[in-house]
């Protein structure tokens, strides 16, 4: 039976279907597994995925779907809430269904969007170990990230005290002569933090460090979590820690991990990363958990490697792309896809009747507020303005070659005249379009959802790349800004276009994916622009080199690698309760 999600909070409904969730023997057993291939790990468990990908190479892969959803307002559109929707509806059908989905930066958990796991009857479980560090993954990244800063620091400091003679008798150290005012990297913590996006280190004395102008970004925006999402396998993470670019010297030549001598050293940090970990709805479909979120200042998938996994042991595999159909599904699509050679059947395109009226010009929603009457109450003027949204994204994922399945999440305000309004028009659009009540009721709400990515995945696509590998990076952007943002075109400052064109002059980059930093809240640069705009200009100020994951990351308009605390974080209302030791509070 589905639990009161009316009344239960969620973290209330993780703990009452916790005590049930299967153990490592359990899993073993149901998920067909050797004794060596899962790793315990307290009451959950890590896929030893070279294990697993070993034994069952030659077995055919199975249906491959992908979740997005139309531009995030905050009203919530519930992408995560229906991918587990979408594995219980299909462990209703009596499917053999698993997922992938990223973990949650403690930066939003603590903020205004909170946990990651979904919500009522789609939530994921453990919901407080997966919402606070899960194994620990994040953590390891950050120390392996912040070890390269330490290296870096510690070379500029003893550069300047010591001569080159006394450099090569110290420490067999040869002279870097890195340039302090163009440093790539920063340090990262795992939290919201907007007082250290520019700060100055190295005050003191001779032997207290460089002092310089440096800065902090979200740890899950670090460019090593970006390619914990794209390696195959240990050796592959292990050969890109060398390459990762942390400053320039002062001939303009790159520095490098590998220059500083510190990439083994991060890699054995992250060495436990590599190995998914397994979860489960509260319906008990498995699930893994890897690689991190913010698709709008990293790559935002859960990783290649649960998804090769995920295909081997599942019949249907479930991923799922950070934020909407303009940046995590064109990630997917142009970057992840390419990159791990996989192809999708289906994307599913998450949407809500409420979110498509804030897209039609909707009141202002406030948090801690009562919503305005507009999103409680039948209003099909709103709704119809708001549904070019809902139609750009779609044309987005057809442009693909693939045939998406939208789905209504749907709550219990929306009338039937308005989901009718909304399947009209999806339909029209050329796509499938169901209706789902998984938050209210898990997988007997989503069985016209599991039917229709069932009959989705039987369907032929053609799936196709928006670009070619051999198109220069200025002419990708374009492209990108044109076919999926619905720009007139691109805009460039004087220094980000002559980053580009040097970029482009050096065949090194030739192969480097190009992902795009820009705002989730808007297929434009400006959050505050909803719906489809249109005469616009994506301008693009920067471009960050990611050369240990192999990416060029052109930036757009103001966005902040480092998110800000509101002045009502979620972290007021969270406590434990001390004869437990249970944490209360997280949503």
């Amino acid at each position: 039976m589905p639990y009161d999600a009316t009344t239960m909070k969620d973290w209330q409904i993780a703990e009452a279907a916790e005590p049930n969730m299967p153990r490592s023997d359990e899993w073993r057993e149901r998920l067909r597994l050797e004794k060596d291939e899962i790793i315990p790990y307290g009451r959950l468990s890590r896929l030893d995925f070279i294990k697993i990908m070993q034994r069952l190479k030659d077995k055919p892969d199975g249906k491959y779907v992908e979740v997005t959803a139309i531009t995030p307002t905050p009203l919530g559109e519930g992408k995560t809430t229906t991918t587990m929707g979408i594995l219980e509806g299909l462990g209703k059908r009596g499917k053999n269904v698993g997922g992938c989905i990223r973990q949650p930066s403690g930066g939003p958990t603590m903020n205004i969007k909170g946990t990651a796991a979904g919500g009522g009857n789609a939530l994921l479980i453990p919901m407080t170990e997966f919402s606070m560090g899960l194994t620990g993954d994040i953590n390891d990244i950050m120390n392996a990230h912040n070890l390269a800063m330490v290296a870096l620091t510690a070379r500029m400091q003893h550069e300047r005290n010591y001569s080159d003679d006394e450099l090569a008798k110290r420490s067999r150290m040869r002279r870097l002569d890195i340039d302090p005012t163009k440093i790539e990297m920063g340090w990262i913590m795992d939290f919201c933090a907007q007082s250290l996006r520019r700060v100055i280190i190295g005050l003191g004395g001779r032997m207290d460090g460089y002092t310089m102008e440096s800065k902090f970004g979200i740890a899950v925006g670090s460019e090593l979590m970006a390619m914990l999402s794209i390696v195959r396998d240990l050796a592959d993470l292990r050969q890109r820690m060398d390459d990762i670019t942390v400053a320039f010297d002062k001939k303009g030549n790159i520095i490098t991990t590998g220059d500083l001598e510190v990439g083994g050293a991060m890699t054995a940090w992250m060495r436990n990363t590599i190995n998914p970990t397994l979860c489960c709805t509260v319906e008990y479909q498995p699930c893994m958990v890897h690689a991190g979120p913010f698709a709008n200042i990293a790559v935002g998938q859960s990783s290649i490697i649960g998804d090769r996994i995920g295909l081997k042991m599942f019949d249907y595999h479930v991923t799922e792309s950070g934020f909407a159909a303009d940046i995590g599904f064109e990630k997917f699509w142009n970057v992840k896809s390419r990159l791990s050679g996989l192809q999708p059947h289906v994307s599913v395109l998450t949407t809500t009747i409420r979110a498509l009226k804030m897209h039609g010009g909707g009141p202002r929603v406030a948090a801690g507020l009562p919503l305005p009457e507009s999103y409680t109450k039948e209003d099909l003027g709103l709704l119809e303005k708001g549904l070019p949204n809902l139609l750009h994204h779609i044309n987005t994922i057809r442009t693909s070659g693939i045939n998406p399945v939208v789905c209504i999440n749907t709550f219990h305000t929306d009338t039937k005249e308005e989901i009718a309004m909304v399947r009209k028009a999806a339909e029209g659009a050329g796509a499938r379009c169901a209706v789902s009540a998984h938050w209210a009721r898990g997988g007997d709400g989503a069985l016209e959802l599991a039917d229709a990515v069932i009959d989705a995945c039987n369907d032929q696509n053609h799936f196709e790349f928006l670009y070619p590998m051999e198109m220069k990076l200025r002419e990708r952007v374009d492209k990108i800004a044109r076919v999926v943002y619905g720009a007139d075109g691109v805009s460039w400052t004087a220094d980000a276009e002559a980053k580009a064109k040097m970029l482009e002059a050096d065949s090194k980059y030739d192969d480097y994916a190009t992902m795009m930093v820009k705002t989730h809240l808007s297929l434009t640069h400006d959050p505050s622009i909803k719906g489809v705009p249109k005469g616009w200009t994506l301008p693009i100020r920067d471009v960050l080199i990611y050369s240990g994951a192999k990416f060029l990351c052109p930036c757009a308009g103001t966005i902040s690698l480092m998110p800000g605390t509101s002045s009502d974080p979620a972290f007021r209302k969270v406590d434990i309760d001390t004869k437990t030791g249970k944490v209360q509070g997280l949503f």
